[in-house]
């Protein structure tokens, strides 16, 4: 599976109608909705506004793609097959359509939409998910150099801490390096 780090935006211009395509990170269908909300607002006068969306969460990947007014199939879908296609995930892809007078019929649009998702994607900085897992330590003093120095190379980091007679810790680390991890420090 791979994400996305940043927000990407793509425009074309394909037989006078305008195309914005724009590639952005996304963790949940409700901050998915307000990244729509937010992009109606800038894009009042847009003919439409499609978009589809993949997110990761604990129960399974939750999938969604809409037209937004154009015939069935032809705008949601093709900017879906390229996110599931590429094996994407956290993400949500708009496309906005200006129409400029000119009707591209069903097969037009199916390519205007998908080629638009396609390339903000090949404008992006795909790169690898990786799954974190968070982790509750209690170390002592003398042991903290250590994790500091370990969770460096197994690319983790500190949460939270809090200090007592002993220093209660919530890390974050790849799910693929807790178990080197848990053979240097008990939990």
């Amino acid at each position: 599976m791979y994400c996305v780090k940043s927000s990407v935006e793509f425009e074309e211009t394909i037989k006078k109608s305008r195309f914005i395509g724009i590639l952005m990170p996304c963790y949940s269908a409700n901050e998915a909705h307000q990244h729509l909300q937010q992009h109606a607002q800038q894009h009042l006068n847009a003919s439409h506004i499609a978009f589809a969306y993949r997110i990761k969460l604990s129960t399974g990947i939750i999938t969604r793609f809409y037209d937004a007014g154009e015939p069935s199939g032809t705008a949601g879908k093709p900017i879906f097959q390229h996110l599931d296609g590429k094996n994407l995930i956290n993400l949500l892809c708009i496309v906005i359509r200006y129409y400029g007078g000119i009707k591209l019929g069903a097969g037009g649009l199916t390519r205007a939409y998908g080629n638009t998702a396609k390339k903000v994607i090949e404008a992006s900085n795909v790169v690898p998910f990786i799954e974190y897992e968070q982790i509750k330590l209690e170390l002592h003093y003398n042991q903290m150099q250590s994790l500091e120095y370990h969770l460096k190379k197994l690319e983790g980091e500190i949460v939270e801490q809090l200090f007592t007679d002993k220093i209660n810790l919530l890390i974050s680390i790849p799910q693929d390096n807790v178990s080197d991890l848990s053979k240097l420090f008990e939990f």
